[in-house]
C-alpha cells in the first residue's frame, strides 16, 4: 500500500509538474513514467522496458484506423461537404425559433458523424455558419457558444477516433458495439443543446429561416445524400462484418477523396496540406499512445489502480462511486486533452466500473461524453479555441453564453451514466452485446 501510494504520488506529481512547466503532454507522460520506474528497478531494465512498451503500445492493426479517419475528416473539411450538410440542416430546422442556431447543431451532428472529429466540425460548420448568423442579427457570442457546445457530438456519433482508441486501451471492447452505442448519447447531446438554444432564441426573438419550396428541398436533400451515404457504407459495413474498423476507415478516406474530386472544392495544393496535417496529427496521437504504454506498465507493477479501486470501494453506493468518477474526469478534462485522458484513466477506472456491473461499452461512452465536455473548457479545450477563432470572439466573450450549455450537458451526462439503456440499448437490440 505504501509503495503504491509513493508510486502514485511520484508518477502523477512529476506528470503534473511537467504540465505546469509547459512540457508537451506526451513527453511528460514518458519521462515521469521512466523516472518513477527507476525507483523500482535498475536503470538498464527500466530503459529497456520503456522502449519495449512504447513499441508494443502502437503495434496494433486497429490503430491504423485513426490516421485513416483523420485523413477522411480533413478531406471533408476541404472538400465542400460542410456547406451541403448545412443546407440540409437548414431544411430540417427552418421553422424553429433561432433556426440558424439549430442548423448549426444539426450540421455539427451530421458533419461529426462523417468526420469523427469535434475540432473539424467546429471549424468547418462554424466557419460556414458564423457569417450567416451575423447577417441575421445573431449575437456572435451566442452563435459561437452553440457551435462550441455542439461540435463534440462528432466524437460520440460514429465513426469516432476516440471510441477506437478506447477499444484498444480497454483491451478489445467491441468497436461495433461502441459505434452503435454512440448514437444514443450523441443524439442526446445534440437535443440538449437545441433545447437551450430554443429557449434563448425565443427570448431574443431570433428569426425563422425562409421556407424552402418542395423542389428546393428535394435538391438540397439529393446534394447532401452522397455525403450521408458514407455513414451508411462505413458503419453498415463494420456492423455487418463486411470489413474491420481499420478497413472501414480506409474506405472512408477513399470515399471522401472521390467525393471531394466530384465537388471540385479543393485545389491540389490543399490536398498536399491535408496530407501534411494528417501526418502531423497522426504522429502526435501515436506518440501519445506509445508514451502511455510506459505509464500503464508502471501503474500495473506498482498496483496504483488497485489502491485507487480500494479507496473508491469504501463507498458503499455505486451511484456515489460513478459520481466521483465523473467529477474526476470533468476536472481532468479542463486541463488535459481527450486522447491522453483516455489513455491514462481508462486503466484506472474501467476495472472499478466493470466490478460494479457497468458494461465496458457503457463506461467508454460515459467517459468520452464526459471528456467531450472538457473539449469546451479552458485552458486546453481545443474545440473552444477553434470555435472562438472561427466565430470571431474571445474566450471571455463566449464563456458566459456557454454556461447554460454546460449545465444541460452535465445533466445529460448524468442520464448517460445512470440510464444504461441510452448506451447499451441499441447494441443489445442488434445483437452486438
Amino acid at each position: 500500500m505504501d509503495e503504491a501510494l509513493f508510486a502514485a504520488l511520484s508518477l502523477f506529481g512529476l506528470f503534473f509538474a511537467f504540465l505546469i512547466t509547459g512540457v508537451p503532454i506526451s513527453v511528460g507522460i514518458a519521462v515521469s513514467s521512466i523516472l518513477t520506474a527507476l525507483f523500482f528497478m535498475p536503470a538498464d531494465t527500466a530503459y529497456f522496458v520503456a522502449t519495449q512498451k512504447m513499441f508494443a503500445g502502437i503495434d496494433s492493426f486497429t490503430l491504423l484506423a485513426i490516421p485513416f479517419f483523420i485523413l477522411s475528416g480533413n478531406l471533408m473539411n476541404k472538400g465542400g461537404i460542410a456547406i451541403r450538410l448545412v443546407n440540409l440542416s437548414k431544411l430540417v430546422s427552418g421553422r424553429l425559433p433561432g433556426s440558424l442556431a439549430h442548423t448549426n447543431v444539426i450540421a455539427n451532428m451530421l458533419f461529426g458523424s462523417i468526420s469523427g472529429s469535434g475540432i473539424a466540425a467546429a471549424a468547418a460548420v462554424g466557419g460556414t455558419m458564423a457569417p450567416l448568423q451575423e447577417k441575421e442579427g445573431y449575437d456572435p457570442s451566442f452563435s459561437a457558444a452553440v457551435n462550441i457546445a455542439s461540435a463534440p457530438c462528432g466524437i460520440l456519433i460514429p465513426p469516432s477516433g476516440p471510441l477506437i482508441l478506447f477499444s484498444l486501451v480497454s483491451g478489445g471492447t467491441s468497436i461495433s458495439a461502441l459505434f452503435i452505442g454512440g448514437y444514443g448519447p450523441g443524439i442526446l447531446m445534440g437535443l440538449s443543446i437545441m433545447i437551450v438554444a430554443f429557449v434563448i432564441a425565443k427570448r431574443a426573438g431570433y428569426p425563422l429561416a425562409p421556407r424552402s419550396s418542395f423542389s428546393e428541398g428535394v435538391k438540397i436533400a439529393l446534394d447532401a445524400l452522397p455525403s450521408l451515404m458514407m455513414v451508411v457504407i462505413v458503419i453498415g459495413g463494420i456492423v455487418a462484418g463486411v470489413f474491420t474498423a481499420t478497413e472501414g476507415a480506409a474506405v472512408a478516406a477513399v470515399y471522401s477523396f472521390l467525393l471531394s474530386l466530384v465537388y471540385r472544392m479543393a485545389s491540389w495544393e490543399e490536398y498536399v496540406e491535408v496530407l501534411r496535417s494528417t501526418v502531423v496529427m497522426s504522429a502526435s496521437i501515436l506518440f501519445l499512445i506509445a508514451a502511455s504504454g510506459i505509464m500503464s506498465y508502471v501503474m500495473a507493477i506498482t498496483s496504483i489502480p488497485d489502491v485507487i479501486a480500494e479507496s473508491l470501494m469504501q463507498f458503499d453506493s455505486p451511484i456515489v462511486i460513478f459520481l466521483i468518477m465523473n467529477v474526476c474526469l470533468l476536472l481532468v478534462g479542463t486541463f488535459m486533452d481527450l486522447t491522453p485522458a483516455v489513455l491514462i484513466f481508462t486503466p484506472i477506472f474501467l476495472p472499478i466500473a466493470t466490478e460494479l456491473g457497468m458494461d465496458p461499452v457503457h463506461f467508454g461512452l460515459m467517459m468520452i461524453f464526459n471528456l467531450g465536455i472538457g473539449n469546451m473548457t479552458p485552458p486546453v479545450g481545443a474545440v473552444l479555441f477553434v470555435g472562438c477563432s472561427v466565430g470571431g470572439v474571445t474566450i471571455e466573450q463566449v464563456f458566459k453564453p456557454l454556461l447554460p450549455f454546460f449545465a444541460v450537458l452535465i445533466a445529460a451526462l448524468m442520464l448517460v451514466t445512470y440510464v444504461p439503456a441510452i448506451t447499451t440499448g441499441l447494441p443489445k437490440l442488434l445483437g452486438l452485446l
